[in-house]
């Protein structure tokens, strides 16, 4: 049975989640990502609670015997919300690092500029796998808040809540459930026993610690701005947390920042200790007339 989008702004239960989200003006033309999940489903249902123009993009990746069938019902989810739902399928075959290219996919198919379903659950379990790739304070800052993340503050609780009560008939992606996966892991076994352990819901804790770091995170750049990575000098005078975010921005490759070990090759020539270093790819940068210089 379709929603009545007049019904939406008028319940209670989405009144109360929208005031925890972080929607464009109404009658803004967005592309929300709609996997037919409860996250992405209660997104558009909200989205359109706010008054803006849906269009959704289901990416079918084709990974699955019944990823046919998720299409389908995230086009049934958007036709009972009144919105538009094309489907792209995109090629990919099973193998390592799938989720990162499954993800970078899916971003391709639906636009930088889409809306995707990140909840505050989503945010512990990114910042806890930053904490255990070694990461420093961008990358424990967890995901950005921002217009692409527009229920970023919701639950997963929130979410599964709305789409029953609006009768939304929801996708369950098994692959969700593979403990193949870490985020998987960290999701279903690694959160509840660090609930347990504190006797509290640890998830609040680690957003409001994300909050934070992000803070200075956003500070720390912004100072960094002044250094001039390929200022010897500079780099060699400059507080360290600085000198290295300003060698990161400029050595970053294709999305992928260099190790912590390459900074300090990297900061070794800036000081003089050393005349040039090695840098991943076969990139290389040598120290000349005080200053760095990067060659290939």
């Amino acid at each position: 049975m379709p929603v009545d989008p007049g019904f939406l702004p008028v319940d209670p239960l989405v009144a109360d989640l929208l005031a925890r989200c972080d929607f464009p003006p109404a009658g803004t033309a967005v592309t929300c990502a709609l996997s037919g999940g409860p996250d992405s489903s209660a997104m558009a249902a909200l989205a359109v609670a706010a008054g803006l123009t849906v269009n959704a993009v289901h990416v079918d990746h084709g990974l699955r015997a019944r990823s046919s069938d998720d299409a389908d019902t995230a086009q049934s989810i958007a036709a009972s919300l009144g919105i538009s739902c094309r489907v792209v399928r995109v090629e990919l075959s099973d193998g390592p690092n799938l989720e990162a290219r499954a993800r970078s996919a899916r971003r391709a198919a639906i636009g930088p500029a889409a809306l995707t379903g990140h909840t505050a659950d989503d945010q512990a379990e990114t910042v806890l796998l930053a904490l255990f790739r070694g990461s420093g304070a961008t990358g424990l800052a967890g995901i950005r808040h921002g217009p692409t993340k527009p229920i970023i503050r919701l639950r997963r609780t929130d979410t599964h809540r709305l789409c029953k009560q609006l009768g939304l008939p929801i996708v369950h992606d098994e692959s969700n459930d593979n403990p193949r996966f870490r985020r998987n892991r960290v999701r279903h076994e690694l959160l509840p026993l660090a609930d347990q352990i504190f006797d509290r819901d640890v998830s609040v804790l680690i957003e409001r610690a994300a909050n934070l770091l992000r803070d200075d995170d956003v500070l720390l750049e912004e100072l960094a701005d002044t250094v001039d990575p390929t200022d010897a000098v500079a780099i060699a005078a400059a507080p360290l947390p600085l000198a290295r975010r300003a060698l990161r921005r400029w050595l970053t490759n294709d999305g992928y920042p260099p190790s912590a070990a390459t900074l300090e090759r990297v900061l070794s020539v800036a000081r003089g200790e050393a005349v040039a270093c090695d840098l991943a790819g076969g990139r290389r940068v040598h120290r000349s007339a005080q200053r760095l210089w990067l060659s290939h």
